[in-house]
C-alpha cells in the first residue's frame, strides 16, 4: 500500500470514529506514521479538498492543528456552492485544472462539462483564472 493510501486510510478511520470532524496536529501524524509533514499535506489537498465533500482548516505553528470536517450536504448544488465559498482568490493553471478534475470525479461535473471547463481557460494569470472558475462554476449552478 503506497504512503499517501494509508495516510487516507487512517484520516478516514478516524473522521468516522469522531464523527465526522477530526482534529490533529501534522507532526504527530507524520511520526505515528513514518513520513513527513508535506505527505499528510499532500493527502489533505488530494484527498480531502471541498470538492470531493470535505472542509479544511489548518493553523500552522507551535500550538498549529488540522481541522477535516465532512460535509454534510449530498445535493450536488450545496456541494458546488460549498467548492465556490472557498475557492482562493488566486488560481494558478494547474490548481483550476485540479479542482475542475476533482468535481469531476465527485460526481459534481460532467465529463463534458469539466472537458469544458478545462479547455477555456485562457490566460495563466491567478486572479483571472480564479474569476474564470468563479463564473463558470456560478454558471454551472444556475443551469
Amino acid at each position: 500500500m503506497l504512503i499517501s493510501d494509508r495516510i487516507a486510510t487512517m484520516i478516514l478511520s478516524m473522521l468516522r470514529e469522531h464523527g465526522g470532524t477530526l482534529d490533529f496536529r501534522r507532526n504527530d501524524m507524520a511520526e505515528r506514521i513514518g513520513c513527513s509533514p508535506s505527505q499528510i499535506n499532500y493527502v489533505i489537498r488530494s484527498r480531502f479538498s471541498p470538492e470531493l465533500g470535505y472542509r479544511v482548516e489548518s493553523r500552522r505553528g507551535e500550538g498549529g492543528y488540522v481541522r477535516i470536517m465532512q460535509c454534510v450536504t449530498d445535493g450536488r448544488r450545496e456541494r458546488l456552492t460549498a467548492v465556490l465559498r472557498e475557492l482562493p482568490t488566486r488560481l494558478s493553471l494547474g490548481e483550476a485544472t485540479a479542482i475542475v478534475s476533482g468535481l469531476r470525479s465527485g460526481g459534481l461535473l460532467s465529463a463534458q462539462a469539466s472537458s469544458i471547463m478545462s479547455a477555456a481557460f485562457i490566460s495563466d494569470d491567478p486572479l483571472t483564472v480564479s474569476v474564470q472558475l468563479r463564473r463558470m462554476l456560478a454558471a454551472v449552478l444556475d443551469s
